[in-house]
């Protein structure tokens, strides 16, 4: 991933060139590798690079051969080569950038292309070619990378693009977080969705589009093996966040076994190009044990992993890691260390909503500490909880038809918060997180799922299966990985039928406790009694909220920064505490007894 900025729409680009350039500054934390200005007849693209693909050619903005479309993109195109080949001949390429390929499929299919991208990614493409010039911005399906719009009463006409919110607060006085699976063309000032997946109308308010596919464990299983796969496109070291869930345990298990499979591969070549280059007898076939240690010198996945003193997550991702041979590495952070690192996080984060905060603050912690050991890329387990109603208080749904809309309703909204927060506290250091459950072919799989598949069973006779195992949150999910393909085991059982865990809780529970005795102290009785005069809209309901709220106007006193902001708290009409924490959901802990 990288930052972009863009304005549209401007008088005279060149006089308002070192001024942009400023406010482009304010992106390099995510993209520390290179920084690049285009200034055309009506606008300014500036980008700053975090090189994960062409390493060594990609810089942007990228510009097509005749100079007359220019473009910069924040994010991965997964299916580029396949883009290319479609092709053939008549295009030809200056970079191995896999975000290349957008500038001949917008000279070829205009701005249909996006829904021929497969990958996270956030653009805006300018064609000079036509006047008055035009341009193209695009957000991936879920919003796994961030883009926000502007515009100024200063400067009528102008739209502004920008990765980060604190890149347009100066400049504009109305930003909106422009809607993912979305396409803005400034020929008629369009904003259309171009993401049409069948399962998109299933919160409908009238005639929902309900699930009714019977669960097939095996298609649930590959779909989730190739989503990983693909995304280990990557010139440069990565690895994964392993909270020793199962979300992040099941990613981690794939990409290691993926490794290995390319490791096994680079090796093979390797030695069929040494016997080709070697003249004389034979070369003896090396040993096993030799063998072994050959392979063991080619790259192995590692894993990172962060908590409190022997928090849950510590604990159960030593045994994943244990078990799947990754190379780990854990840190372990204080409740003072976390919230020193509030001010900084909610910088980053942009939002002052309070599960978010608590949950990206480890995160951020994290991923300095993987930046600084030299890998720019992560595999990470967010999108299972909502596309699955993982979150405990699914528990509470009412009936299978209610379950599946609120899977729809988190799934739409993830943006605001899961993949706000993976994208910006990894970003901070110039870290990029890529998230396999959000593909766009498992999304398909696992959205049209019959809910009465996902939901808890609650009925004593349903609520174990055939091999005793509980019916529990994300049940299909454990079941279709509860195999042995090539005899070996995806993951241990304590790890597959592991409860759900916040990151936030996972850590260490004294963690959320420690902002909420924190908040206690910072926040008067008096202060927080008149909270609702202060903010009538929005109004923190406690103490932490206030606290944090406090912070991010002091970062981002605007109103229109603060109108970017939403709030993840659980259903109140399913009768569900506004608490996100998990163990503020009373089957936490209680509702199933196993081994």
């Amino acid at each position: 991933m990288c930052g972009i900025l863009a304005v549209h729409g401007i008088e005279n680009p060149p006089a308002e060139r070192t001024r942009f350039l400023a406010l482009s500054k304010r992106l390099r934390h995510r993209g520390p590798d290179w920084s690049g200005c285009f200034v055309g007849k009506e606008g300014i693209l500036l980008h700053e690079r975090l090189a994960i693909v062409g390493v060594d050619t990609g810089a942007q903005p990228l510009v097509s051969e005749d100079g007359q479309v220019i473009l910069a993109v924040n994010g991965e195109i997964y299916n580029h080569l396949a883009l290319r080949a479609t092709l053939g001949s008549t295009a030809s390429f200056k970079t191995h950038s896999d975000c290349e390929v957008i500038i001949p499929l917008y000279k070829k299919h205009g701005k249909d292309l996006c829904s021929m991208l497969d990958g996270m990614f956030s653009f805006v493409l300018l064609d000079e070619s036509v006047t008055p010039t035009r341009v193209i911005a695009s957000r991936d399906p879920i919003g796994i990378t961030t883009l926000y719009q502007g515009w100024s009463s200063k400067h009528p006409g102008a739209t502004y693009f920008s990765s980060e919110l604190k890149a347009l607060v100066d400049e504009c006085d109305t930003i909106i977080s422009f809607p993912p699976g979305h396409v803005y063309d400034s020929r008629d000032q369009s904003t259309t969705r171009y993401f049409q997946p069948s399962w998109w109308d299933g919160d409908a308010e009238t005639n929902p589009v309900l699930a009714t596919t019977p669960v097939d464990y095996t298609l649930l299983r590959e779909t989730l093996e190739a989503a990983v796969r693909k995304r280990l496109m990557s010139e440069v070291p990565y690895g994964v966040l392993l909270s020793g869930g199962l979300d992040s345990s099941l990613i981690a298990s794939i990409a290691a076994r993926e490794t290995e499979k390319v490791a096994r591969a680079q090796y093979e070549a390797r030695q069929r190009k040494l016997a080709e280059s070697t003249s004389g007898p034979p070369t003896p076939r090396m040993d096993d044990l030799t063998q072994q240690a050959m392979l063991a010198s080619w790259p192995q996945l590692h894993s990172f992993s962060i908590g409190l003193e022997n928090s849950p997550d510590l604990l159960a991702a030593r045994k994943a890691a244990h078990f799947l041979g990754t190379v780990h590495h854990e840190y372990v952070f204080t409740v003072q260390e976390g919230l020193d690192a509030i001010p900084d996080v909610i910088y980053h984060l942009e939002t002052y909503d309070v599960t978010t905060v608590r949950a990206s603050t480890p995160m951020y912690l994290l991923s300095r500490k993987i930046k600084a050991m030299g890998v720019k890329m992560v595999l990470s387990g967010e999108g299972s909880d909502e596309i699955l109603g993982g979150y405990l208080y699914f528990h509470a749904a009412p009936n299978s038809d209610s379950f599946h809309q609120e899977c729809v309703r988190r799934v739409k909204n993830l943006h605001t918060a899961d993949c706000l927060r993976a994208n910006k506290s990894t970003m901070a250091w110039g870290l990029e997180a890529r998230v396999p459950f959000l593909d766009k072919a498992f999304l398909e799989v696992a959205m049209n799922i019959d809910a009465k598949e996902k939901m808890f069973k609650k009925d004593s006779n349903q609520a174990v299966d055939e091999d005793g195992r509980p019916k529990m949150e994300k049940y299909i999910l454990r079941k279709a990985f509860d195999c042995r393909p090539e005899g070996t085991p995806y993951l241990p059982k304590s790890i597959l039928w592991r409860q759900k865990e916040q990151f936030s809780d996972g850590v260490g529970y004294s963690w959320i406790d420690g902002i909420k005795d924190n908040a206690a102290a910072f926040v008067s009785d008096k202060d927080f009694a008149k909270r609702a005069e202060r903010w009538p809209v929005d109004t923190p309901d406690t103490k932490e909220a206030y606290y944090i709220r406090e912070i991010f106007d002091g970062l981002f006193p605007s109103e229109a920064a603060a109108k970017t902001a939403v709030r993840w708290i659980p259903r109140g009409d399913w009768g569900c505490s506004s608490d996100p924490s998990g163990r503020s959901v009373s089957i936490h802990n209680a509702a199933y007894e196993r081994d």
